[in-house]
């Protein structure tokens, strides 16, 4: 999934921020965000967590989580 999400970094990055967190070195992070299964992945906006997907994920998967979320354009 790192891979993965190294596309979506360069491909969105003008819409959002990834983030990669060591599970064993931020164990409240993942109370904080109830991540149960590893890997997993959060999106949140304003601080709060609005969704995820837990376990393995494909591209198709991961786009379709963020085009819910995510204006279409941003404004250069």
């Amino acid at each position: 999934m790192e891979s993965l999400l190294a596309h979506v970094q360069r491909k969105e990055r003008g819409r959002l921020r990834v983030r990669r967190v060591d599970a064993d070195g931020h164990p409240r992070l993942l109370e904080k965000f109830a991540v149960e299964k590893v890997p997993s992945l959060v999106l949140v906006i304003d601080q709060r967590v609005v969704d995820r997907i837990d376990g393995r994920a494909n591209m198709p998967q991961i786009e379709e989580l963020l085009e819910q979320y995510l204006p279409e354009t941003v404004a250069a």
